[in-house]
């Protein structure tokens, strides 16, 4: 059976600590996109906590299907109710409309990386081939393409180079949930601007986390 969040993956440095994930670092970060959409929701009589989770678990089935498509395994989708596993299977298909139009060979699926010379980990969903080229890819099941998601494809593309991969351009893929909403595609190259404020966030995230430990 699936785990329904990836939020429960615990990363641990080589002295076996807890180190933090991508996603809990840049959740330093003000998302003024995601206050509002919560707002919207109130207003509408949407408990927006409980509709983030059901998002989240539909995102998590979905990635749990694309892994089970790549590496040929069955999927179990006992844990799901049929509304999850309808909108999944969206965000599916969509994922297969885009990979109709290239050659993948698959390398690292859903693999969860840590960094030892930064201290954080993260989980890759997909470093392939693609058409030929060596290349970082990040699914997305939401409604758009956010800032913060390129910053943590830099993050990734540091995990992935520290362990000895090549990565050349690095790809989000956003699949949609809703039929025929079809895939959303950025493409990008070099990140180090990305990649530097995803270590400041990592910076202000230690500082933050000794200040509450009363360390000086």
């Amino acid at each position: 059976m699936r785990e329904k969040t990836k939020a429960h993956i615990r990363y641990k440095g080589a002295n076996g600590e807890n180190v933090p994930g991508v996603t809990t670092i840049l959740g330093i970060l003000n998302k003024p996109a995601l206050v509002k959409w919560a707002n919207n929701l109130g207003l509408q009589g949407i408990d927006s906590s409980r509709y983030r989770d059901e998002m989240a678990d539909i995102g998590t089935l979905a990635h749990y299907l694309i892994m089970c498509h790549l590496t040929g395994q069955t999927p179990d989708t006992s844990d799901y109710s049929p509304n999850q596993v309808d909108l999944a299977e969206n965000a599916t298909l969509s994922y297969y409309e885009w990979e109709k139009g290239h050659d993948i060979e698959p390398i690292l699926v859903e693999a969860a990386l840590v960094s030892p010379q930064y201290g954080y980990g993260g989980t890759v969903d997909l470093y392939a081939a693609v058409d030929g080229v060596p290349t970082l890819v990040d699914f997305k099941t939401g409604k758009a393409i956010y800032p913060e998601m390129v910053y943590q494809l830099a993050a990734y593309k540091q995990l992935l180079q520290e362990h000895g991969y090549e990565v050349g351009p690095a790809r989000i893929l956003r699949i949609g949930r809703d039929a025929d909403e079809g895939f959303e595609e950025k493409v990008v190259t070099g990140l180090e601007r990305q990649w530097a404020i995803f270590n400041h966030c990592l910076g202000i995230y230690n500082l933050q986390k000794a200040i509450k430990k009363g360390e000086n």
